[in-house]
């Protein structure tokens, strides 16, 4: 029930570092109108590390109640503590949103053995009314979880899939070779989108689908049509500017993408420091060149 093209949206904030909530409105009523199977609420685009809890819990109702019925919305719910975890897990169900995503609990690095973060999941999966998504984001956390690990999480029945954003295409190969069809693998770059569909991957959860949902989509549709050279000559036009709102300018580079397409991006939350004008200026120059401006 979670094939397809989900977006990490940015969380809006106002000059003062406050939720702009009337924008979100309006960026959740675009994407209603968008192709995208689902959105995703307090994932590391919306700076949920960044939110705190009432504000996270807020945030899960409002994305659910101004999202169409037919769109999931899956909710960050990862925190460093399991018991924190699943209180905000269950936060997110009361609030209405249909899945759970779980990032790595990562402070105590160190101590995150593979036994570690499996005693962790399941204890979470067994306590959390939401099923769950595991996260592997090894570029913040310093962690990545093994497709071994991944494999025997994957027989919790709680436990439906995987966003796996480490773009190490052997490891997202061996996960969905060593998962059953029932879990769920989903891309976590448009980077990759195309390579892990061709190995079996079910969608994938974008930065770049906030402000290329269409095309993002379009990926999917022609892939599963058996449009491949089309599905590649898109993939390879959306490289730049995937690496741009991702990798090269992070979370500030995303919401100076949505300003420029006219949506509300906004500045991010202090610490993160909003993108120099000319570092603006390069991303406008990306995005004419692959025809989104």
């Amino acid at each position: 029930m979670f094939h397809g093209i989900y977006a990490p949206i940015p969380t809006p904030f106002d000059d003062s570092g406050e939720i702009a909530w009337e924008k979100l409105r309006d960026n959740l009523d675009w994407w209603g109108k968008t192709s995208l199977h689902g959105l995703v609420a307090a994932g590391t685009n919306g700076e949920a590390v960044l939110l705190d809890n009432e504000e996270k819990e807020r945030l899960f109702a409002y994305v659910r109640e101004n999202t169409p019925s037919e769109k999931k919305v899956i909710a960050g719910t990862g925190a460093e503590s399991a018991r924190e975890t699943i209180r905000l897990s269950r936060a997110a169900a009361k609030n209405g949103a249909d899945a759970a995503l779980i990032i790595t609990p990562h402070y105590f690095k160190g101590c995150m053995s593979d036994e570690a973060l499996e005693k962790y999941y399941l204890h979470v999966a067994e306590s959390s009314p939401l099923p769950i998504f595991l996260y592997n984001m090894p570029r913040n956390t310093n962690l990545n979880m093994s497709a071994g690990l991944v494999a025997r999480l994957s027989k919790h029945p709680n436990i439906v899939g995987i966003k796996d954003s480490g773009g190490n295409i052997a490891q997202i190969g061996k996960i969905i070779e060593k998962t059953g069809s029932d879990f769920l693998v989903s891309a976590g770059s448009a980077g990759f989108l195309l390579p892990a569909l061709l190995l079996g991957a079910g969608g994938g959860t974008l930065a770049l689908a906030n402000v290329m949902p269409e095309e993002c989509v379009d990926i999917y549709t022609l892939f599963n049509n058996g449009e491949l050279e089309k599905a590649r000559a898109l993939q390879l036009n959306l490289l730049d500017i995937n690496d741009a709102v991702t990798a090269r300018f992070g979370v500030a580079g995303l919401k100076a993408a949505m300003d420029l397409i006219a949506r509300y991006g906004g500045p991010p939350r202090m610490p993160l420091l909003p993108v120099k004008e000319e570092e603006k200026r390069q991303l406008q120059e990306i995005m004419q060149q692959c025809r989104l401006l």
